[in-house]
C-alpha cells in the first residue's frame, strides 16, 4: 500500500514564512531556509513552497531563498508562486525545485499546464486550486483567493489533468488556518473525479485530523498544513506515530 505523506507548507511574502486564516490576516513565522531545514530533518515527506504574493504584484519568485532552501534539504520540494510561463518553470527546476506548482498562471493560460507537462513530463506539473463554495458549488479562485474566477472547481482540475497535470494540490479557503478539519466533502468529490494523487490543504488543527482525513477520504495522498507545524502544535513524528498505531501506512 501506498504511504500516506506529511508535506509542510512555508508561505513565503517578503522572504519570510507566513501564515494568515482564510487566507487574510497574515502574520510572520519564520526564516525559510532554516524552517525547511528543520521538517527535513524532523520527517516531512515533502515540502511545499509557495511565494503567496508573486503572482499579486506580477514578480517573479525569489530565487535566491529557493536555490539556498534547495541546497539544505534532501526531500522532494515543490515551489509555486508566479509562475506564469514554460521559461518559470525551467527557472525553478534550475533552482533545485523537484515539482512546480502552478495556480493563476494556469487560469489566465491552460496551455501552460500542456507545455509544462510535455517539456518536464506530468510528474513536474502540480494544479494547485484554491477553492471556495458560492452559493452551494466548488469555485476556483485565484490571486493568493482573492478573486473569483467563475470557474467550477472539479471540471476545472479534470481539465488541467487531461492537459498533463500529475499532482494537485487542493486548497480549501473555506477550511484554511481555521483548525476545524480539513474539508472531506470537496476531497472526496475531487479524488473520485482525477486518478492522479489529490493533495488535502486547509483546515489541519491537531492530530486527530489528520487521521480523520486518511480514514474517510482513503483516496486522498497527502495532508499539508502549515501552522500547527510552525507553531509546533503538531509534531510530524508524533502525527506520523499515530497514523502508523492507526494502520494508516506511513514512513516513519
Amino acid at each position: 500500500m501506498i504511504t500516506k505523506r506529511i508535506i509542510p507548507c512555508l508561505d513565503v511574502r517578503d522572504g519570510r514564512v507566513v501564515k494568515g486564516v482564510n487566507f487574510e490576516g497574515v502574520k510572520d513565522v519564520s526564516d525559510p531556509v532554516s524552517l525547511a531545514e528543520y521538517y527535513s530533518s524532523k520527517g516531512a515527506d515533502e515540502l511545499v513552497f509557495y511565494d503567496i504574493t508573486a503572482s499579486n504584484e506580477g514578480r517573479k519568485l525569489f530565487t535566491d531563498i529557493l536555490t539556498k532552501t534547495a541546497e539544505r534539504v534532501f526531500i522532494p520540494l515543490t515551489v509555486g508562486g508566479g509562475i506564469n510561463t514554460v521559461e518559470d518553470f525551467d527557472r525553478v527546476l534550475k533552482c533545485g525545485a523537484d515539482k512546480v506548482s502552478v495556480n493563476s498562471g494556469a487560469i489566465r493560460n491552460p496551455d501552460l499546464v500542456y507545455e509544462a507537462a510535455r517539456k518536464y513530463g506530468s510528474q513536474c506539473v502540480v494544479l494547485s486550486a484554491d477553492v471556495k463554495r458560492v452559493d452551494g458549488k466548488f469555485r476556483v479562485f485565484a490571486k493568493g483567493g482573492r478573486v473569483d474566477t467563475g470557474l467550477e472547481a472539479v471540471s476545472w482540475i479534470k481539465k488541467c489533468v487531461g492537459l498533463g497535470a500529475g499532482e494537485i494540490v487542493l486548497n480549501s479557503i473555506d477550511t484554511d488556518g481555521v483548525k476545524k478539519g480539513f474539508d472531506l466533502e470537496m476531497l472526496s468529490v475531487v479524488c473520485d473525479a482525477v486518478n492522479v494523487p489529490v493533495i488535502a490543504s486547509g483546515g489541519a488543527g491537531n492530530i486527530e485530523d489528520f487521521i480523520t482525513l486518511f480514514t474517510e477520504v482513503p483516496k486522498v495522498d497527502a495532508g499539508l498544513a502549515a501552522s500547527i507545524f510552525h507553531f509546533g502544535e503538531v509534531k510530524i513524528k508524533d502525527l506520523k506515530e499515530e497514523m502508523k498505531k492507526r494502520g494508516i501506512p506511513t514512513r516513519l
